[in-house]
């Protein structure tokens, strides 16, 4: 049996797809599993298991409903049998019906009860990962009860490493850290683990806020640019030799929580029931908790102009717990 799968467009949302993943893997032994992935993200496919072939999808090469289908109608030789939609959008449904797999799956809206041959009604106040796996469920009519999310790198954890990495930034600014507070953290941090370096992460397009991060701090010599310096491979394989992540509710959150690493997550707008690492081995998910507005939603802090949930988070608290790891 040949099975596509496309896979979500969002880092977090492609790790936590890995369940998924693997749940078919166990469901269909000897099938060829296939994905497709937004291009960007296409080297983090390398690091699922059970994975034949990725075929990698830009939106700027095939734009708009009339790229998916013909992206989606390339395919069509070879013949797939399942394909599974993951995300909620048009183009993804669309670009599922031009594929002329067998039977295609997935969830209602955005035209799937339309262009999708077995499509269900999206289940509400799941974690996203038992979202993705009630489809699998629907379809199958089981119920999966070993759900882990997993990737594997080439490179291993080990106890003697030295080094914390922290991640201040999210594609949201709601849940990104303000920079002040990232400075105090800082400080805070290199002041009471003196034995320990700290590597800063980020995409190239954070590089200028990491960069303004470190200029503010005490102690520079203990801080390292990781911003903008690794492919998501490479990020894989630096958080492999870290001691632990600490990070904001954002994609190496996931990713770090895929390969087994501690992850100590600070949430300000999101909710942790839906969206946090779902792995709970060596996870601490911290929140505030002090305002009414928590946890909102919203991409920006329309009440405060800055995530005040985050501001609000008791350093003494990180320490504490990242103690634990040290």
């Amino acid at each position: 049996m040949k099975i596509l799968i496309r896979l979500p467009n969002w880092l977090g949302d492609v790790v936590m797809s890995t369940a998924f993943v693997n749940a078919v893997v166990k469901l269909y032994p000897g099938s060829e599993i296939n994905v497709i992935i937004k291009k960007e993200l296409a080297e983090i496919a390398n690091l699922i298991p059970g994975i034949a072939h990725v075929y990698p999808f830009s939106k700027k090469e095939y734009p708009g409903l009339t790229g998916a289908y013909r992206f989606g109608k390339k395919l069509r030789a070879q013949k797939f049998d399942l394909f599974f939609n993951l995300p909620s959008s048009i183009s993804s449904t669309t670009l599922a019906w031009s594929s002329r797999a067998r039977k295609r799956i997935g969830y209602s809206n955005e035209g799937g009860s339309i262009l999708l041959n077995n499509a269900y009604t999206k289940p509400l106040n799941l974690h996203r990962v038992n979202e993705y796996l009630w489809m699998l469920e629907q379809f199958n009519g089981i119920t999966i009860t070993d759900a882990i999310v997993k990737l594997e790198t080439r490179k291993t954890a080990s106890n003697s490493n030295k080094l914390v990495l922290i991640n201040f930034n999210s594609e949201a600014s709601s849940r990104k850290m303000p920079l002040l507070k990232a400075q105090q953290l800082l400080n805070t941090l290199t002041n009471t683990f003196k034995a320990y370096n700290f590597g800063l992460i980020g995409a190239k397009k954070e590089s200028d806020f990491v960069g303004e991060i470190i200029e503010g701090v005490e102690n520079p010599g203990n801080i390292h640019d990781f911003s903008g310096k690794t492919s998501l491979t490479g990020l894989a394989e630096l958080m492999a030799g870290s001691k632990v992540l600490l990070t904001t509710d954002s994609g190496p959150a996931h990713l770090a929580n895929s390969l087994n690493i501690p992850v100590i997550v600070l949430f300000g707008a999101g909710d942790e029931h839906n969206t946090a690492p779902f792995n709970t081995n060596n996870l601490h998910v911290i929140r505030a908790g002090q305002l009414a507005c928590e946890p909102c939603l919203s991409n920006t802090c329309k009440l405060y102009g800055v995530p005040k949930c985050l501001e609000l988070i008791e350093t003494s608290k990180i320490i504490s717990i990242l103690n634990s790891y040290l």
